[in-house]
């Protein structure tokens, strides 16, 4: 990223500490997750320590620090989902992708993450693939829908070729 990058994102707004709620939210509207670059440059624009930015960004659940996978698995850990069995269905997704929610597999393709309720309660337990909803989750499914996004994936890579 270049300097330049952060200019163009940071016009507009006044260089005061007020905006630094704003400022979190559209460098995460644009590069899906704030880096550690990114809060150097807002601590330098708004004349604020990098670590009063991270407490202040961290203390929301809406800011994420990690590069997005291509694809963001969300698993409903709601009560309708989890009385269903939404944590054994977590469980096989950590078991196959080899990460916990909050992180990404080594190849950026899965983002793995967990949400408190996805108001499909009648479909639980429901695991969301992007904008595609599974509902009525089972763990033999789980694989599955991995093998299915992962070659969808590599289609999408070898045509771009």
């Amino acid at each position: 990223m270049k300097n330049k990058d952060y200019q163009d994102i940071f016009s507009g707004f006044k260089c005061e500490e007020g905006d630094l709620i704003p400022l979190l939210q559209k460098l995460q509207e644009t590069y899906g997750y704030i880096s550690e670059e990114a809060i150097t440059y807002l601590s330098r624009f708004l004349k604020i320590s990098e670590n009063q930015i991270f407490g202040i960004a961290s203390f929301y659940s809406q800011f994420k620090f990690v590069e997005p996978g291509k694809c963001t698995i969300k698993v409903c850990m709601g009560t309708a989902c989890h009385v269903r069995g939404s944590q054994n269905i977590l469980d096989e997704f950590r078991r196959w992708l080899h990460i916990e929610p909050g992180q990404t597999t080594d190849d950026k393709l899965f983002t793995l993450e967990t949400v408190n309720c996805l108001g499909a309660c009648a479909l639980g337990p429901i695991v969301v693939f992007d904008a595609d909803y599974h509902g009525q989750m089972r763990i033999k499914k789980v694989e599955e829908l991995i093998q299915k996004y992962r070659s969808e994936n590599e289609r999408e890579s070898d045509a771009v070729i």
